[in-house]
């Protein structure tokens, strides 16, 4: 059963896969307001060829604040091209509007005037890739992630949390979730926080879209339930 503030969906792979001998680890479970950032708004959060490393430590910085304090991202782990940024994009959807871009690894946020805020994102693997409209259906801090039963068949070593994972750093999803619904029901399929640099820019989940958490704090805090969520074809 779906609880509130939980995930039963399948994004907590991303966190097993590959990692097995490490489970407890923070990376095995990518250890998952945006401190600095009032000199990096829309208008000024990066120049016209990207924001610099000195601008992305700032960004990426820490995070003390937060109830499980988020460390700085190892920002040379991640491509400059994923770092966040303002950027043309045109579009026939509303200002606020989520657009997922899988094929480019790109989250979009729609700001109106043919502009949107741009993040790097990890997105689904092989064979878990999907796409269509869905809405957010709510919104979880620190949520608990409760892997599905499909999950557990594929990684027994997931069972231990069947009951659920309490939020904080090492829950696979981070400090901010997204749930994504479509027709009043969750689909299983989220945007969340990770806070594994190496991972961006790369196809490795089961079809959830994860963020740096820095980036998805910037994103959660601008995205207000039934806000419209486009995922296009990879």
């Amino acid at each position: 059963m779906d609880v509130e503030g939980a995930d039963t969906g399948n994004g907590g792979d991303i966190a097993l896969a590959g990692h097995r001998a490490a489970l407890l680890s923070r990376r095995s479970f990518l250890v998952g307001s945006a401190v600095g950032l009032g000199a990096f708004g829309l208008a000024g959060c990066a120049t016209p060829d990207g924001m610099s490393l000195a601008e992305a430590e700032k960004v990426y910085g820490p995070v003390p604040s937060e109830k499980f304090p988020i460390p700085a991202v190892d920002v040379s782990k991640v491509d400059r091209k994923y770092y966040r940024r303002t950027v043309r994009y045109e579009t026939k959807e509303e200002p606020g509007t989520i657009i997922v871009d899988p094929s480019k690894y790109y989250v979009y946020r729609i700001e109106g005037d043919g502009m949107a805020t741009r993040y790097g994102a990890n997105v689904g693997r092989d064979g878990f890739r999907w796409s269509g409209d869905a809405y957010v259906g709510r919104k979880g801090e620190w949520a608990v992630w409760t892997p599905p039963k499909e999950m557990i068949q594929r990684q027994p070593e997931a069972a231990k949390y069947a009951r659920g994972m309490p939020g904080g750093l090492d829950n696979p999803l981070g400090a901010r979730t997204l749930y994504l619904y479509q027709n009043g029901a969750y689909t299983l399929y989220t945007i969340y926080a990770t806070s594994a640099p190496e991972t961006i820019g790369s196809g490795i989940t089961s079809g959830c879209v994860g963020l740096l958490s820095q980036d998805m704090i910037d994103l959660y805090d601008r995205t207000p339930v039934k806000t419209k969520v486009v995922v296009l074809p990879a």
